[in-house]
């Protein structure tokens, strides 16, 4: 097998991304050759319909939509092919539709929603070579990543988690598996990550590189250093 590396990141929350999460990707996938990317899911925020309360300070749910199609446009031209996994974010509008009794067949489909590019490959999870893409819904604390890769039994990528970044290896006599947390690219002075001020442990810039090589898998984070 020849070696190949696959870029790895979450939690956009799009428009509340920090603004230079974009460029720090373009220059990991640069430094790394990546010939794929993954995005593991909560593309983007949808804070105007989120269940919990809505800032006033904030737009209408249309206007929202608007702001992040026109910031979309960027993240489509510089990974014209990706893979999107589905985060509880983006699952909002079909929460929501549960939640009011209306059938999916009354909605449009998330990616119909956003316009995804035909490149765009969006699924629930995915699998490449025995290691899993998910993002991570579910899972909670400093070991999430950890925790998962033990219930899916095989190396696990996930997001979700943002305040936690890092890849733990797990070994026994058969195997040596990991689970990486790949940390998050918000902004998080934007109002919409408000409630987060008071928590002693603050959002984790940073994505995953997985390389695959003849003799194993190598998985590494890197963190986007803003001091």
């Amino acid at each position: 097998m020849m070696s190949k590396s696959i870029l790895v990141f979450g939690c956009t929350h799009i428009p509340f991304e920090h603004p230079q999460f974009l460029p720090f990707l373009k220059r990991i996938r640069k430094a790394f050759n990546c010939v794929e990317v993954i995005h593991l899911g909560d593309l983007v925020d949808n804070h105007s319909i989120s269940y919990h309360e809505h800032d006033p300070d904030l737009w209408s749910p249309s206007k929202e939509m608007d702001i992040v199609d026109k910031k979309l446009q960027k993240w489509f031209k510089e990974f014209p092919t990706l893979k999107l996994c589905r985060g509880n974010h983006d699952r909002m509008v079909d929460r929501k539709s549960k939640t009011n009794g209306l059938p999916s067949r009354v909605f449009k489909q998330f990616r119909d929603i956003w316009n995804l590019p035909k490149g765009w490959k969006d699924e629930w999870e995915f699998i490449i070579d025995n290691v899993k893409y998910t993002h991570g819904t579910g899972y909670s604390g400093n070991y999430g990543h950890v925790q998962a890769s033990y219930d899916n039994r095989m190396s696990t990528v996930i997001g979700h988690l943002h305040s936690v970044s890092g890849v733990e290896y797990i070994a026994n006599n058969e195997s040596l598996v990991f689970g990486m947390a790949v940390g998050c690219g918000i902004d998080r002075k934007s109002i919409a990550f408000a409630y987060g001020r008071e928590f002693k442990r603050k959002p984790i810039l940073s994505c995953g590189v997985v390389t695959y090589t003849p003799k194993g898998i190598n998985a590494q984070v890197i963190p986007m250093l803003l001091y």
